[in-house]
């Protein structure tokens, strides 16, 4: 399998990129010295690929919400009744696989035997079996999983702000689906998603740590087998500007209400304008509300917000947003108080002292992220699953500027783009409520 050497000079670090002849793409970052390797299989299918035209098909179909996150739950079950993690634990390695919105991974962590440990991963991910009883047993499995989630305040407080935030994008919905939802899931609808998103060229593999890169590649042409390939249409509902509400409230076991204020970004990007987007998009919410910013500090003085206060950016092909939450007995003043600070900015501009330093302390995160072979591992998947090129960052960084955090305030954070998710605490009086 041929490939190609990259030396990243801002970085000090060598990157080695193939693509296979089914169409897979691979990375290889070495890190001598390390102990530790990790390597990650990921396709893009997430929660937000229900309505997509099968592979070799014209016309799209819906699938039931959660298949994304079911199918990964199956793909460990073997054909001849083992666990695709007990190879993993014979060789000691630290295996798990995660959905998100956008796409599925499947990974694992070692410090020996990686030879092997590699080539399970890859074999297993290509051997989906699925069968009329074992999909009913996971529908259970699932079911209780979902019911799990129903009782999350925080979970709840997230997702209940991109229902308020979303009109019709996938992503308001939950990624595991719902109980009914999952019900109508059968082999048939897992095998079609599968052999549709699962081909090799919407897949992609990532290894950092302390491998040979030449070995991998190797490891990745000898295992990999032959598959129909192909570009996957997915198709989304379209998505109007306007929010759908500005407040939506639950009920759950919680010590204190919770909230999360978002605001719902319209300028969708693609490749590296995507993540210059969400750089700058981080460094304008902590300037606005980061632990260093005044306003955290007026407001967790005064009582208002608690330590757990945050901020948090999602930026995607197909959505994009910020939020600002945490605990807070008062929510609503918390977002007149927000929107106030916003407003001050808008007015006054930037102190260009404190946009530098919180820049230089992004950068200085993303750089110690080369420390940690997950980071690393999923920074390249990431390369591929969302179109960015985590190379080329520091061009990125030097393109972040404070002309571009006036440009995306006056875009992003405005009130008839903000909404207010709050989650309470079940008394006796709101429990028919929940």
């Amino acid at each position: 399998m041929n490939y190609e050497i990259k030396y990243i000079e801002s970085l000090d670090e060598t990157l080695y990129t193939g693509v296979h002849s089914t169409g897979l793409r691979v990375y290889v970052m070495p890190k001598k010295g390390f102990s530790k390797t990790y390597a990650v299989y990921g396709t893009k299918f997430g929660s937000v690929n229900n309505t997509f035209v099968p592979l070799g098909k014209e016309d799209p179909i819906t699938v039931p919400d959660g298949v994304a996150h079911f199918l990964e739950h199956k793909m460990f079950e073997q054909s001849d009744g083992s666990n695709a993690f007990d190879m993993f634990s014979k060789y000691g390695a630290n295996a798990n696989a995660f959905t998100s919105f956008t796409n599925t991974c499947y990974l694992f962590s070692c410090t020996d035997h990686f030879d092997e440990c590699f080539s399970h991963l890859l074999s297993y991910v290509q051997d989906p079996y699925f069968t009329d009883e074992n999909v009913e047993k996971e529908q259970g499995i699932i079911g209780q999983e979902i019911r799990m989630y129903d009782d999350d305040g925080e979970w709840n407080v997230m997702f209940n702000m991109l229902r308020a935030m979303y009109v019709n994008n996938p992503v308001r919905i939950d990624i595991a689906g719902t109980v009914e939802s999952i019900s109508k899931i059968d082999k048939d609808v897992l095998y079609n998603c599968y052999n549709t998103y699962y081909n090799p060229a919407n897949m992609v593999v990532a290894v950092a740590g302390n491998v040979d890169a030449q070995k991998v590649f190797e490891i990745v042409e000898n295992t990999l087998k032959y598959r129909e390939n192909g570009k996957v249409v997915s198709v989304y509902p379209e998505e109007p500007e306007n929010i759908c509400q500005n407040y939506i409230e639950s009920f759950s076991s919680v010590a204190k209400p919770l909230c999360s204020i978002g605001f719902k970004d319209n300028f969708l990007k693609t490749g590296d304008e995507l993540l210059k987007r969400e750089v700058a998009l981080k460094i304008l919410s902590k300037i606005i509300a980061g632990r260093s910013s005044e306003f955290y500090k007026e407001n967790y003085d005064s009582g208002l917000i608690n330590d757990t206060f945050d901020t948090d950016v999602m930026t995607e092909l197909s959505f994009s947003c910020v939020s600002f939450g945490g605990e807070c007995e008062n929510p609503e003043l918390l977002k007149a108080k927000l929107l106030e600070r916003i407003e001050f900015y808008r007015k006054n501009g930037f102190n260009k002292e404190e946009f530098e330093r919180i820049k230089r302390s992004f950068f200085g995160s993303f750089i110690r992220n080369f420390n940690n072979v997950e980071s690393i591992g999923n920074m390249l998947c990431r390369n591929f699953l969302s179109g960015v090129d985590i190379t080329e960052f520091t061009k990125i960084y030097e393109k972040i500027t404070l002309e571009l955090m006036k440009e995306i305030l006056n875009e992003v954070f405005c009130e008839n783009l903000c909404v207010l998710s709050v989650v309470k605490p079940i008394t006796n009086d709101n429990t028919q409520l929940r």
